[in-house]
């Protein structure tokens, strides 16, 4: 008898936990002037095959190292490099990408990009869409070491963090300047599979 009430007791005071399905989410995939620019496209194409709308947004800087047509092609969606792109309707085409995203995964993301992220600053789509969106947002850095470890660049990570930005990488490697060193882009594999654990962890949160 006292068995008994105890369990119901314990149990009419756990606390439910509800876990929602993963589906199809939207995700904003930024690419930034980065060479590890060209590692974008699989990136897309992984997301993609994970059920997720993507939706690439490029830097000018971005476009010399991969093409528009390219991430167009995999993500199976227009791809925004200007604010001028934004011409089919009234409402401006970067704060839609805003509000629909479930997520902002930039990748690679430079010194520059985490630069104008840490002070607010949007005289680009990307930049803008940072900003305005409310989604959780993950970089994934790449760049020459010196960089990585200069104390600007540190100061804007560590200020990026107090806002709930999360990063990932960068890791050693050789790196595409010449340098052997911290700097280069995370392994896209490991990309995909934390964007797909933010978009979980964002669906028990709303739960």
């Amino acid at each position: 008898m006292e068995r008994d009430l105890r369990a119901k007791r314990n149990k009419t005071t756990a606390r439910k936990v509800v876990r929602i399905a993963a589906g199809k989410k939207s995700i904003v995939l930024g690419v930034t002037g980065s060479i590890a620019a060209y590692k974008s496209a699989e990136l897309a194409s992984l997301l993609v095959k994970q059920g997720h709308d993507v939706f690439v947004v490029m830097t000018q800087d971005a476009t010399e190292f991969i093409s528009p047509l390219t991430l167009q092609t995999l993500s199976k969606n227009p791809v925004t490099t200007s604010f001028y792109d934004e011409k089919e309707s009234w409402r401006p085409g970067h704060i839609d990408l805003a509000d629909r995203a479930n997520l902002l995964l930039i990748a690679p993301a430079t010194a520059h990009i985490i630069a104008e992220l840490a002070h607010g600053l949007a005289d680009h789509p990307l930049a803008a869409i940072a900003l305005a969106t409310r989604a959780p947002i993950l970089l994934a850095p790449a760049m020459n070491g010196k960089m990585w470890q200069h104390p600007a660049t540190t100061e804007n990570v560590e200020k990026l963090q107090t806002r709930g930005v999360e990063f990932i990488g960068p890791e050693e490697g050789m790196l595409a300047c010449g340098y052997e060193g911290i700097g280069r882009l995370w392994k896209v594999n490991d990309i995909a599979f934390r964007a797909e654990f933010l978009l979980a962890r964002q669906d028990n949160l709303i739960a």
